[in-house]
This record gives structure tokens, sequence and C-alpha cells, in this order.
């Protein structure tokens, strides 16, 4: 995992159970909650929980007034690009404009090789069902931001009634996907639920709590 790590993926691809569980799991410095296009399900929740594991949470509210949520991201959000010493992890939008708000930290760059850009994929989400839909996503992001997506996580689920058969599938497009750009698939996302499955998975297997979710569903 580089010092960087930026999270993308349409919504429903549980990018901000990712930068949390990551976050968490590999204890990076600062978790920079960028999504201001949509209040709901977001990591920016988890103030008190990123706090007891001495992760700075960067986000769009006015301290102490969670529910005020505003289309800005603290300045604070620079920070991991200029100060070398700082990992972090940036939680995207899920939409054109969620992923343009990245732009205004990237003049501030010094080392791109410092930066994992990650695309995070539910096939079970009408957006990414297939290599094609998934391929366009990804070159979406890479126009908007201009930088390239380095790898992919395998994050496909159906909540309560996901299956290994499921993931599985989800490995072989993306695996389509993999060949085509020449990235790899990174991680590949369990639930903490399901540590039974036998299948060896592409990537790193990721654990995960969900953190978020359990506010809404």
């Amino acid at each position: 995992m580089k010092r960087i790590t930026i999270i993308s993926g349409h919504y429903g691809s549980g990018k901000s159970e990712i930068s949390v569980n990551l976050a968490i799991q590999k204890k990076i410095d600062y978790l920079v909650d960028l999504d201001i296009i949509n209040p709901y399900f977001r990591s920016r929740s988890l103030d008190k929980l990123l706090e007891e594991n001495n992760i700075h949470l960067v986000e769009s509210t006015i301290k102490g007034m969670t529910g005020s949520d505003l289309p800005y991201i603290s300045g604070e959000g620079v920070v991991p690009f200029v100060n070398s010493n700082i990992s972090a992890i940036y939680d995207l939008g899920g939409t054109e404009n969620g992923v343009r708000v990245l732009i205004q930290f990237l003049d501030r760059l010094k080392d791109i090789n410092e930066i994992d850009f990650l695309c995070s994929v539910n096939i079970f989400r009408p957006e990414t069902s297939d290599a094609k839909k998934i391929l366009q996503t990804i070159s979406m992001y890479e126009a908007v931001t201009q930088l390239k997506v380095t790898g992919l996580i395998n994050n496909t689920n159906l909540i309560g009634e996901t299956t290994e058969e499921g993931i599985i599938e989800g490995e072989r497009i993306l695996l389509e996907v993999s060949k085509k750009l020449k990235i790899p698939i990174v991680y590949t996302v369990i639930e903490e639920n399901s540590k039974n499955y036998k299948y060896k998975f592409l990537g790193e297997r990721l654990e995960l709590t969900r953190y978020i979710a359990k506010r809404w569903l």
C-alpha cells in the first residue's frame, strides 16, 4: 500500500467502508472524506471510531456540528500531498463531479509514485455490471483527474446475500478489465462473517467490517 491511496467507484461500490477498514487495518494517519455529493454512507459519520484509532479525519462539516454538511473540503485535505511523513486515504464521491474534487490537490503532488488510485467495483451494481461499463467508468475517472487508475478492488457483494460464487464471478469480470488495462486486482473484499471461503482470490484479502452500514441498514 502506497503512502497516499485514493479510493474511487460508483455508488454502492463500498468506497467508504473500504476506506475506513483500510485506514484502521493499515494504521493510516489521515482519512480524507472527499464525498461532497452524497451525505449518506460516508466515512465522516465515524469520527469517533477514527479518533479512537488515531486517524485524523478531514471532511466537509463544521467541527462539532456533524449535520452541517457543506459543499467544500477543509484545507487540511492537502496536507498529505505536501508532508511526506503522513500517510492518507482519500475517499472520493461516486459521480464525475465527486471525482473532480480531487483536482484541487494535484498541483501539490511531488511524486506520482507515492500514489495508488484504486477503483472499487461491485458487479451487482448496474453501472459496473460488466467489463465494458467498468472500463467506461475508469476512463471517465482518468479523464477528469488526469491520473491513471493503478489497481482494482473486487467488492462484489449483495450484503447479507453475498456468496463465494458471486465474488468469483466479480473476479472473472475484473480480470478481463485487469488484462485490458494492465493493472492488478489489488484487494478482494470478504465480509468478516464469511472467513470460511476456500477459494484463493486475487489480490490481498481484505476482511471487511461494516462500520458505516450499521448506522443505516
